[in-house]
């Protein structure tokens, strides 16, 4: 190995919670800031490793030998990573299940929300709500037009859903997986791509012991099964891979996904790929030449699933968040939150940087003197500068230590936000995927961290990203703001506009072409149009309404749709939540949007999937109908219900609420669809899904897939999918292979 720049770093050893935020939003009050107090940091100066230069360069990992030298090498750095996942507090943060939640094509706003197919027959049927047009995203409900498949927990089922007269359930399989729950699958002709997690079964040593233990690693399965005969569906491939399922998507007839697996630091090993418990193959790994700690390897797989064809590669990042997927690219993402001062050797440097050059220059000369004095210890000197210090303050006139005391404060602010920001970064992974190729392209960062999947998008060959930050900084308290980066090819940032609505966050965000919706949150909504025509973004337009949109969907060039919660002020500044709250905006005039239409649903008790996974969000824009779950108690329900609910009083009710929707006229409750109207379902209604098949509309929830006419809701069918004490069919292992 050629020589290496040996560059010196300080590293705490101490556990350091460095700016520390802790914050949520409950139904009645205003958003709480604790600050996490800041244990006294110990540095220790050590050396990066000759493994590292920090050019972030790629570099692959040759050996099981190399893999253990690069990990205990990145373990110097000391790097912590949080699991962005913890933003999930407070009622308010979009839950990513969230990181996973997709919604509709990026293409043209005129274009279908949900994809529309039609079979050979002329049936025409909706399928799932996607965000990028041709990729398609995984979900517990895919339809074909005339079958409905739903995976739940381990079972399988398949419905004969069309003529919706006849529609019976025709199969209702168990896979044997041992208490696994299945994820999700594709529908793609007549396979199915399901994933599952597993565990392998393998035996170490622990350290400093004799007799080999098991050792139970996470696996995900993929499952490629033929259900050309629906009432004998085959399985055909049974892949593994080490890790837990992330994500997918399907590009034509390729299923490309990621998994996630956690670095054992005294076991570690490259992860391998099974077929049916053979090894089929062992990802090409890379790491990253970063002044960063790995904690974990996350693998993109492609396979086809009508052929043979399989491709993986796996790299060293940190915890894989949020996806975006483009048809010919990949973009993983991470959040990288370094320790406070791993770029500053100490907070001496803080002091000697930013504040003694403020201090009068008789009072710096011999600040100077003290520190050229080598016969005095470190802590010997400070004993010395304080009590100059302290002595120039006492004859100084109370004024001037004051405005010097505020001079003082302002840098340190500037001092502290720069690193703060400098060190809280989502970091962006670029592969690009052609079938079973896979090839990684770049590398890049923006400040801040993502809410979901829709703060990030492509636009030719232009990649835009919506991040909010936060962080705390001692003289100045919790600094919240929102910013909007416009990235290269190469990941490279070339244009932004940041302090959007100061001590605000990210609620929701749509990118269209070259305008992006965005929406922050405190106590009121703030609304924005952002330009995104040229490298350099531009606020259009704002409207400022009370409540807040967790999803923003679009219904043509003028209009977008909000779903969200309405709120309002109390006592003492606080904000309370209330109802579930629908929103038309018109965007015609880009200078000054407006709310054309909206509509509350019940109080604070309701909640809606929607709210937080775009698959349960229906709209069908030539039919002008939106179809949402709702989840509340019945009594709150009242004021806007029509006849075609039934609900007991005092109750809780969930079902779907079925508007009829027109730029011009707005909301029109056209109906409800009731799926339970007792306790049984209190906490809400899960994997909530609508779909249609020609003027038929589908509603599923965990319980029911129930059948009503388009034009009048008027009930045609229902079918019970959970406890229905029949026997569940097992297949036996002749005909799963």
């Amino acid at each position: 190995m050629s020589s290496k720049i040996i560059v010196p770093i300080a590293v705490a050893v101490s556990v350091i919670v460095t700016a520390g935020i802790m914050y949520s939003i409950g139904f009645e009050q205003e958003p709480q800031v604790t600050q996490i107090p800041e244990p006294e940091i110990i540095y220790v100066e050590k050396s990066v490793s000759e493994i590292f230069e920090g050019t972030n360069e790629l570099r692959k990992i040759s050996s099981q030998e190399e893999l253990k030298e690069i990990l205990d090498a990145s373990a110097l750095f000391g790097g912590h990573f949080y699991d962005d996942r913890m933003f999930r507090s407070g009622g308010f943060m979009a839950v990513e299940e969230a990181a996973f939640d997709s919604a509709m094509p990026t293409a043209a706003p005129q274009a279908e929300v949900l994809a529309l197919e039609k079979r050979e027959s002329g049936t025409e049927y909706s399928t799932t709500n996607v965000q990028v047009e041709n990729v398609d995203e995984p979900d517990y409900l895919k339809n074909d037009g005339k079958y409905v498949y739903i995976v739940s927990r381990n079972t399988l089922s398949i419905i004969d859903a069309y003529p919706a007269e006849s529609a019976k359930l025709i199969l209702k399989i168990a896979l044997d997986i041992e208490h696994q729950y299945i994820h999700n699958m594709f529908l793609n002709g007549d396979r199915l791509v399901i994933f599952y997690n597993g565990q392998s079964d393998e035996e170490i040593i622990p350290q400093y012991d004799f007799i080999p233990r098991p050792s139970y690693n996470p696996v995900t399965h993929a499952l490629i099964v033929d259900i050309s005969d629906k009432e004998n569906p085959t399985i055909l491939k049974d892949y593994s891979i080490d890790g837990h399922f992330r994500d997918a998507r399907m590009i034509g007839e390729y299923a490309y996904f990621v998994t996630n697996n956690h670095i054992n630091h005294q076991h570690p090993r490259l992860p391998v790929i099974m077929e049916d418990s053979v090894r089929v193959m062992t990802p090409e790994a890379f790491y990253f030449d970063n002044v960063e700690e790995f904690s974990n390897f996350n693998t993109l797989t492609a396979i086809n699933i009508f052929g043979d064809e399989i491709n993986s590669e796996t790299f060293l990042m940190g915890y894989t968040g949020t996806f975006y997927v483009s048809q010919d690219n990949f973009y993983l993402t991470y959040q990288q939150n370094l320790p406070f001062g791993f770029y500053e050797n100490s907070s001496r440097d803080r002091f000697f940087d930013v504040i003694v050059p403020l201090l009068p220059d008789n009072i710096q000369d011999e600040i100077k003197s003290i520190r050229n004095d080598s016969s005095l210890s470190a802590s010997s000197q400070w004993i010395k500068i304080s009590e100059l210090m302290q002595k120039s303050y006492n004859e100084m006139d109370k004024d001037d230590k004051e405005e010097l005391f505020e001079k003082i404060r302002e840098a340190l602010n500037e001092y502290d936000a720069r690193i703060q920001e400098d060190t809280r970064k989502t970091i962006i992974h670029k592969i690009s995927i052609d079938e079973d190729k896979i090839e990684y392209v770049a590398k890049g960062s923006v400040p801040g961290r993502l809410l979901n999947q829709f703060s990030m998008d492509k636009d030719g060959d232009r990649f835009r990203v919506a991040t909010t930050t936060e962080y705390y900084i001692q003289h100045q308290g919790t600094v919240r703001a929102n910013a909007v980066y416009v990235l290269d090819e190469q990941l490279n940032i070339v244009g932004e506009l940041d302090k959007i609505a100061p001590d605000e966050s990210i609620f929701s965000a749509r990118f269209i072409e070259d305008r992006l919706y965005l929406v922050t949150f405190e106590q009121i909504d703030p609304f924005f149009v952002v330009d995104l025509s040229t490298d350099t973004p531009k606020i259009l337009g704002e409207l400022k309404i009370p409540g807040f949109s967790n999803y923003l969907h679009p219904y043509d060039e003028e209009h977008i749709i909000g779903i969200g919660r309405d709120t309002k002020q109390v006592d003492n500044g606080r904000v309370q939540q209330l109802g579930i709250k629908i929103a038309l905006f018109n965007v015609a005039d880009v200078s000054n949007p407006k709310v054309a239409d909206d509509i509350i649903i019940g109080d604070r008790s309701t909640s809606s999937e929607a709210q937080h996974n775009h698959k349960a969000f229906f709209f069908d824009k030539n039919r002008g109908v939106l179809s949402i779950p709702i989840s509340g108690d019945a009594e709150s329900l009242k004021e806007i219900s029509s006849a075609k609910m039934i609900a007991p009083e005092y109750n809780r009710w969930n079902g779907f609420y079925v508007f009829d929707l027109d730029s011009k006229d707005g909301f029109n409750l056209k109906g409800t669809v009731t799926h339970s109207d007792d306790d049984s379902r209190y906490y809400g209604m899960g994997n909530a899904r609508t779909f249609y098949i020609d003027d038929v509309l589908y509603t599923a929830s965990e319980e029911y897939l129930k059948m009503n006419f388009f034009n009048n809701l008027e009930e045609i069918n229902t079918i019970k999918l959970e406890n229905t004490g029949k026997f569940i069919e097992y297949l036996d292992e002749e005909v799963m292979r």
